[in-house]
């Protein structure tokens, strides 16, 4: 059986930068198949179109899921919805506006299990 690398991404008022990102994460997916992935968006409040581009999202690919909160409530609050809310294996924090390249997960889950890095198990 595959594991699951949950990728959380905290979303505050995201709607030009989340195509983008998608677009990158899907790319970044496709080439580590030894995995499943879930992609886990939080709307923190957006006050743009954010909400509804996610909704659009979940509705195409099954791999998008959302939490959508009432009102922003910070970025700390939507990282910890995520993690509550992940089904993976692994979790990995992004953020919508590239600032974590995608492209750069290979290397990051290379390095978790293959060259030693510490991670916690679920229940240690």
């Amino acid at each position: 059986m595959n594991e699951k690398i949950s990728v959380i991404v905290p979303c505050y008022n995201e709607e030009e930068a989340l195509p983008y990102f998608y677009e990158e994460i899907v790319k970044t997916a496709k080439h580590m198949d030894v995995f499943k992935f879930e992609f886990l968006f939080v709307d923190d409040g957006s006050k743009d179109d954010t909400l509804k581009l996610l909704t659009d999202l979940s509705e195409k690919d099954i791999r998008v899921k959302y939490v959508s909160f009432s009102r922003n409530f910070g970025k700390e609050a939507a990282i910890y919805a995520g993690l509550q809310n992940s089904s993976g294996d692994y979790c990995v924090l992004m953020d919508a506006d590239l600032q974590d390249p995608p492209a750069l997960l290979p290397e990051m889950m290379e390095a978790i299990r293959d060259e030693g890095y510490d991670r916690l198990q679920p229940g240690e």
